[in-house]
């Protein structure tokens, strides 16, 4: 396997990539950029990057956990510059990492899963290319996967803390809450296709978050797809025993098949 850390921008060495990458040879393979939560207040690395980066390698992927901008480098929008570098760097080196450069994909979780959708949805936003001077449409992903996303700024649907992150504001208001709120950035003819996954009995991100994302695409008529499990709390990662932490009540044998069901997603694409 190829693991190094691969820095990404020159004016501040956290933020970074660390590669989990075949040294087989074969057909080149898909890629996933891995992104995990923690409230843009850190990177969780620990449970929603390697666990999952070395799942996705086990699929037959290969993988890029991103470290990108928390606390007060937050702000809006340089955590999605960060993940904008991490994916144009990944397509601009598909050759070196024998990676198909068209079947780029990015996961997240939680917080991480709000940049990974801010990604699939707000790629396109003109200020992106011009703060980073990537190609134009070099960091759209083929597909999104998001696990118990952050997704909305509504107040019966957020997570006030990663948005006042976002923000920069102790308290927000409505208006400022809905600028980047993922499901008013759905667009018919942009926006990447989307997996989520969610336990309706999530107390820290309300499940109503992916649902109105859901709805967004439907109305926008895009591909995606949605499991809801019944029970299950927050930050489940892989659900199993490998990012429980000793924590029974991390292990969801029904919830542990979401990475199953988004390698098929995948493949169906």
């Amino acid at each position: 396997m190829i693991y190094k850390k691969i820095p990404l921008r020159e004016d501040d060495p956290d933020i970074y990539l660390t590669t989990y990458v075949s040294d087989l040879k074969g057909p080149a393979r898909d890629a996933m950029l891995v992104i995990p939560g923690g409230g843009y207040y850190n990177v969780c690395a620990d449970r929603e990057g390697e666990p999952i980066a070395l799942a996705y390698m086990n699929a037959g992927l290969n993988a890029f956990v991103l470290n990108y901008s928390v606390r007060e480098k937050a702000i809006f929008p340089r955590s999605l510059c960060d993940a904008s570098i991490a994916l144009s760097y990944i397509r601009a080196h598909a050759e070196e990492f024998n990676i198909n450069p068209d079947r780029i994909f990015a996961v997240g979780f939680s917080a991480g899963g709000h940049l990974a959708g801010s990604l699939g949805v707000m790629w396109d936003r003109p200020e992106i290319c011009k703060i980073t001077g990537i190609e134009p449409g070099s960091n759209r992903p083929n597909g999104v996967v998001l696990g118990y996303p952050v997704v909305s700024g509504k107040r019966f649907a957020t997570h006030l803390g990663s948005f006042q992150r976002l923000l920069g504001k102790d308290e927000p208001s409505d208006e400022e809450l809905e600028l980047y709120s993922l499901e008013n950035h759905v667009k018919p003819k942009s926006a990447a296709p989307m997996f989520a996954f969610h336990t309706a009995t999530d107390s820290v991100v309300p499940v109503a978050s992916p649902l109105l994302l859901a709805l967004a695409y439907a109305k926008a008529g895009l591909p995606f797809e949605l499991h809801v499990f019944p029970k299950g709390p927050h930050g489940l990662a892989l659900a199993s025993k490998t990012t429980s932490l000793g924590n029974p009540d991390q292990e969801r044998d029904n919830v542990a098949q979401w990475v199953n069901l988004s390698v098929n997603w995948i493949k169906s694409l």
